[in-house]
């Protein structure tokens, strides 16, 4: 059985770099894309210095070419892909009734467009091999509209969720699972960075665990939900949120 091959979007820091290396800690040769190409370059030196089982790939999620271009480039560096995560992102804080134009429209960009153009780019690929699993990040945001995080940014996730029901429909006779994963507010540094240190002590108070998420396990979530046996998790949700949600 050949290596499997992953293609994480946004890997360079934060929740896609511990997608990407958990990936490559269970075998996976990985390909880590993002814009910022030289943080993702020194995270693939970190997994595999020679480049045989990790690479990094500039690749812009908004534009469908893109993907087609890294689809072609991993084809041609290792024979195949199999699985696709589709991870990045981007939010920023604006009150709902001050969102621009400009602002709404980058975060549709980034967090969804990026979505609906990976899932036809690899969903056609792997349909055409008759295999394949795509893993989207949507959020917790998606679901309850956010607390932290602007409208525009819920707004978005909330399609996520909603384009990965339509995919994995659309896929799922030809061998494709689409399914998503839905953090809450995880222990990284974005969230630290973006979020004011009294703000956060509030939003932790309120999550019933009592504490941040692990980036750790959505990868590890991540990881099951793109094994090669994972054929009956097809259109789900996966809620990792500490019970903030329940459903």
């Amino acid at each position: 059985m050949s290596t499997r091959v992953v293609l994480v979007t946004g890997a360079a820091r934060g929740l896609g770099a511990a997608i990407a290396a958990r990936f490559h800690d269970a075998g996976y040769r990985v390909a880590l894309a993002d814009l910022a190409i030289d943080a993702a370059e020194a995270l693939s030196a970190q997994l595999s210095a020679d480049g045989s089982s990790a690479c990094a790939l500039n690749l812009d999620v908004t534009s469908k070419a893109a993907f087609e271009a890294a689809c072609d480039a991993l084809v041609t560096r290792w024979g195949h892909v199999d699985v696709l995560v589709n991870n990045a992102g981007a939010s920023e804080v604006v009150p709902v009734m001050e969102i621009t134009a400009e602002q709404f429209d980058r975060a549709i960009d980034v967090n969804l467009r990026s979505v609906l153009f990976g899932c036809q780019v690899f969903g056609e690929y792997f349909a055409g091999r008759g295999v394949g699993r795509i893993v989207n990040v949507a959020s917790l945001a998606g679901q309850n509209g956010g607390s932290a995080t602007g409208a525009h940014y819920a707004a978005a996730k909330g399609g996520v969720i909603t384009l990965t029901k339509v995919f994995a429909r659309e896929l799922a006779a030809r061998g494709v699972t689409v399914n998503a994963i839905a953090p809450g507010p995880l222990d990284l540094p974005v969230v630290h960075e973006s979020v004011p240190a009294r703000k956060l002590s509030e939003i932790i108070e309120n999550i019933p665990v009592g504490r941040l998420g692990s980036a750790a396990f959505v990868a590890e979530a991540a990881l099951l939900l793109a094994a090669p046996d994972a054929y009956f998790a097809n259109g789900a949700c996966w809620d990792l949120n500490g019970g903030l949600y329940m459903r």
